[in-house]
């Protein structure tokens, strides 16, 4: 079924045999793969002009938060289960271009210590990199599939997504989310938490939506007062509610808040989850159907939702129409390094001058240091825009504070690791070359985000004065990690303060084994 980038469903296969390797891998193919708490999904479409078509949908119920243990490691049964379903997907995505292939990873991943090599092993089941996102920047994602699959309006929508281990509510108008917000809890943790003895009574029920409450109480005011209209369920756990209580002819369209009643008091009457005989309920989902209602029906009760509408499309959608944007140059990630600089209140003139520089002197060196990727250019452009973020708090050490805030600010478009990047580059823009913070990057990204570092450092030490007037262009070049850097003649004669800064930057280089000669 074709859709306008604005909608579209396909049916999913029942196997991976179903999906067929290699079928329609051409240059226009996208995919996206969300691997969640509950199930991995993996959508793959075409775009045809103007028009997205989706090709193929697989989806396996892993569980995955379900072998998360509570020092944050994966029970090895569990991790073999989800590299399995990885193994399977990876077939389909042979032959797909690796720019069209987009994976993230949400709640339990997010969770998972680095030092388990979990996240290592999945790259390498799946033959592609996995981003682990943040939970507002899922939320954006699940907002932009979700928007995509409605008809345009003006209405304010609230749409609401119930994962395995987190929850996404977002509040938007067309395409723009205005409100976001990830909250710590779904059907997988709210079943391991309060219905793991498999018994269903209405104590327990009743505690699991109250914590449901609790965990929405701090953003309840938010929400309710946000003036949204109309509101729109996402996600397994929700078509699956709404699939059962239209089955049993409680509610003709969505869910109601009276049907969603009348599912609770037949989960209690039921007494246990396996147990559970109800229309429309798959044999997989029943162990986590419990936990599912509950946090539904603590949403209903404390944003007052009334009736609720499903969608077909979710985070695996807005993956896709974010890669379509992406390759169309409606990124988002330009339009956030413009708000952060708004808000921070960043010299832009100073930044953009920096930023030119450093892109010279990378294109200079782009193929003797390997800076040709587009990302690469990317986000040394961004980490020049943003180098000086740090300002707002504090003129010392103020390189820290800007890492500190692009590692933990919410930063819409921007993946975790990407995050993570732009932090040790603008950490590395003056003084001590920090070490650690390219060290605790993933293996792919160390030595080009040391490189970089040392461009945008160059950069910054040429435009230490501040000044709008021109400003020499030396040449750059590399041997190995040896830099050569030329000015015109006599020109460091005459800027002996220039000559005395770039010595102190050959001393900082080498202490981290990169040698610097200039004259």
């Amino acid at each position: 079924m074709a859709a306008q980038v604005g909608g579209g469903s396909a049916t999913a296969p029942n196997s991976i045999a179903d999906v067929g390797a290699g079928t329609d891998t051409n240059a226009d193919s996208l995919a996206a793969v969300d691997l969640g708490s509950n199930s991995f999904h993996l959508l793959v479409a075409r775009l045809d002009g103007g028009t997205l078509q989706v090709i193929d949908r697989y989806k396996e119920m892993v569980r995955l938060g379900e072998g998360l243990t509570s020092d944050k490691h994966l029970r090895e049964d569990v991790a073999e289960r989800a590299l399995a379903c990885l193994e399977r997907m990876a077939q389909r995505l042979r032959g797909m271009d690796p720019g069209n292939v987009r994976a993230v990873g949400t709640n339990t991943l997010r969770q998972l210590r680095p030092d388990t090599g979990f996240l290592e092993r999945a790259e390498q089941a799946l033959g592609h990199p996995i981003e682990v996102i943040a939970g507002r920047e899922e939320a954006r994602l699940i907002y932009l599939g979700v928007a995509h699959g409605l008809a345009i309006g003006d209405e304010k929508r609230l749409v609401v997504d119930i994962g395995g281990g987190s929850t996404e509510v977002i509040v938007g108008q067309g395409f723009a989310p205005t409100l976001r917000e990830s909250l710590h809890m779904g059907c997988v943790s709210m079943s391991q938490r309060f219905f793991s003895s498999d018994r269903i009574t209405a104590k327990a029920m009743d505690k699991a939506e109250l914590y449901g409450a609790l965990e929405i109480r701090p953003v309840r005011e938010l929400f309710r007062q946000s003036g949204w209209q109309v509101a729109t369920g996402a996600s397994g756990t929700i078509k699956a509610i709404a699939a059962v209580v239209q089955a049993q002819g409680w509610s003709d369209d969505g869910i109601t808040a009276e049907s969603l009643q009348r599912l609770r008091e037949a989960l209690v009457a039921f007494g246990k989850a396996s147990a559970i005989q109800l229309k429309g309920l798959s044999e997989q989902r029943r162990p986590v159907f419990a936990g599912g209602v509950a946090v539904l029906r603590a949403l209903f009760q404390t944003l007052a939702i009334e009736r609720m509408r499903v969608s077909d499309q979710a985070i695996r959608e807005g993956l896709i129409y974010e890669t379509v944007g992406r390759i169309h140059h409606e990124d988002v990630r330009p339009r956030t390094v413009a708000t952060l600089c708004r808000r921070f209140d960043v010299d832009v003139a100073h930044a953009a001058r920096v930023r030119e520089t450093a892109l010279t002197l990378r294109s200079q060196l782009g193929p003797d240091w390997g800076l040709t990727d587009p990302e690469a250019v990317d986000m040394l452009g961004w980490a020049a825009d943003l180098h000086e973020i740090g300002l707002a708090v504090s003129h010392s050490q103020y390189q820290r504070h800007g890492a500190y805030l692009l590692r933990n600010a919410d930063l819409p478009g921007f993946t975790r690791p990407e995050q993570d990047v732009l932090a040790a580059l603008v950490q590395g823009h003056r003084r001590k070359f920090p070490e650690d913070a390219f060290l605790a990057l993933p293996g792919s990204e160390r030595d080009t985000t040391r490189r970089l570092a040392v461009l945008l450092r160059l950069a910054v030490l040429m435009h230490r004065g501040r000044s709008s007037g021109l400003k020499p262009q030396p040449s750059l070049s590399a041997q190995g990690n040896d830099l050569r850097l030329r000015f015109p003649t006599h020109w460091l004669d005459t800027h002996p303060l220039t000559r005395l800064e770039l010595d102190e930057e050959a001393r900082w280089l080498a202490a981290a084994g990169i040698g610097l000669d200039f004259a």
